[in-house]
């Protein structure tokens, strides 16, 4: 059951980049990250008050601010911001090292011990992943992968802190409550953004953002906190393996771009590898 909650919120994830590039055609990075966060922090908060859920302890709430600060407004701006000048094939890559990042992350933070099995299948998954990468980029480190692997560090961060308090209270409350926690600072950057960034509106600019901020945002991140409170952040991690590989289908099916004969041989590695963890 975990894992297929933590899988359903890997597919969501899977149709951010490109729901990103599409959203990118209406907004500037800075409106679009602003505004996906205003968007989704009202539906999780009209939910949170529908159902009449009480406010978070109190010492709960710098664990909350991580989440925010690396799933709400961290890796959405900084993915936006590599987006600009990077396909969304070649981001979904080397955002495919997030895996081994919050596997790492989650042993320092909560004292995960995964086996030596475990680690060894996650770095083979991870050197495919950075193989792949460097195919793509003919080995050239450029300003959005500079974005790129700084928003793996703090996404990792944020997943490992939810993961830890999706044990405590449900999986969309974590999200919920880091959602509303970031919605001053939300609206005061949709306000600022809107202001100084041309807003062309279209039909791909409008589902984009509708996507990141209900699918992505909220809907997705919900899913994946349960996974992760059911069956462990080492584990739930590493499905996320796969999330390159479909994100590379929707690039190819939705924005055309060209996939190259690397990606088949990557998605056998990467699926072998997953199949590994999962029984470690």
């Amino acid at each position: 059951m975990g894992s297929g909650l933590a899988a359903l919120g890997v597919v969501a994830f899977s149709l951010t980049f490109p729901a990103t590039a599409w959203g990118l055609e209406s907004f500037g990075p800075w409106s679009l990250t602003a505004v996906r966060g205003v968007l989704a922090a009202l539906v999780a908060g009209g939910c949170l008050l529908f159902l009449r859920v009480p406010l978070p302890a109190r010492r709960h709430l710098p664990g909350l601010a991580v989440v925010g600060a690396g799933t709400v407004l961290g890796f959405p701006l900084l993915t936006t911001l590599a987006l600009q000048t990077s396909t969304t094939a070649h981001a979904a890559v080397v955002v495919g090292l997030l895996p081994l990042t919050t596997a790492a992350m989650s042993a320092l933070r909560v004292g995960a011990r995964p086996s030596r099995r475990f680690w060894t299948a996650a770095l083979v998954g991870a050197a495919a992943v950075v193989a792949f990468t460097i195919t793509q980029s003919g080995g050239a480190v450029t300003r959005a992968d500079v974005y790129l692997f700084a928003a793996l560090l703090v996404c990792a961060a944020g997943y490992t802190e939810g993961g830890r308090l999706a044990r405590i209270m449900p999986g969309w409350q974590v999200i919920g409550w880091a959602l509303v926690l970031c919605l001053p600072l939300s609206a005061l950057g949709a306000a600022l953004a809107l202001g100084h960034e041309p807003v062309r509106l279209t039909a791909h600019g409008v589902a984009g953002v509708l996507w990141v901020a209900l699918g992505s945002q909220f809907l997705g991140l919900v899913l994946w906190y349960r996974g992760m409170a059911a069956v462990g952040i080492p584990r739930a991690s590493q499905l996320q393996l796969a999330q390159p590989l479909l994100t590379l289908v929707w690039s190819a099916l939705l924005l055309g771009e060209h996939v190259t004969a690397a990606a088949p041989l990557t998605a056998v590695a990467v699926l072998v590898c997953i199949a590994v963890t999962q029984r470690s």
